[in-house]
């Protein structure tokens, strides 16, 4: 039966230090080779923090991973531009994104998204602008959601 080990990493910068060593250590596995792996698979995400979650057989010692994708936000963020989101959202604006970007992320996230179109994936990604501080083509992500659901409705 394969143990599984949850772990939050900054792409491309996992390091064999207490968290990984600790975990991984007692079950047998060669650390740095994990290590080594979860920098291959997650250096597109540079700069950003990935869950992964690494899957061991304890018997063969052998392992396996499954790397996530970055929180909305944390792409949201990269593509801004920026390190963190506003703390005054609804007075501040920290940066823009374009559409093209929104629906970019959108399709990257896929079913980790809730909507059922990819129409309703992007408004969920418009809507994480808002909560940061962003705007969409330098316009208002509340507005933009609004004009959006609207011209649904009149379809």
């Amino acid at each position: 039966m394969a143990v599984e080990v949850s772990v939050l990493v900054e792409g491309g910068k996992a390091a064999a230090g207490a968290t990984l060593g600790s975990a991984l250590g007692p079950l047998g596995v060669n650390v740095g080779q994990v290590v080594t792996k979860i920098n291959e698979e997650t250096k597109q995400f540079a700069g950003m923090r990935v869950p992964v979650i690494i899957r061991v057989d304890p018997n063969t010692r052998s392992f396996t991973l499954v790397v996530g994708r970055p929180p909305v936000a944390a792409l949201l963020l990269k593509e801004a531009k920026k390190e963190k989101g506003s703390g005054k959202p609804k007075t501040e604006t920290i940066g823009d994104v374009s559409l093209a970007a929104v629906q970019r992320i959108a399709e990257a996230k896929g079913e980790d998204l809730h909507g059922r179109s990819k129409e309703e994936q992007a408004n969920q990604v418009i809507g994480t602008c808002v909560s940061l501080g962003l705007t969409v083509d330098g316009q208002d992500p509340r507005a933009l959601l609004k004009e959006r659901v609207a011209a649904r409705g009149a379809r």
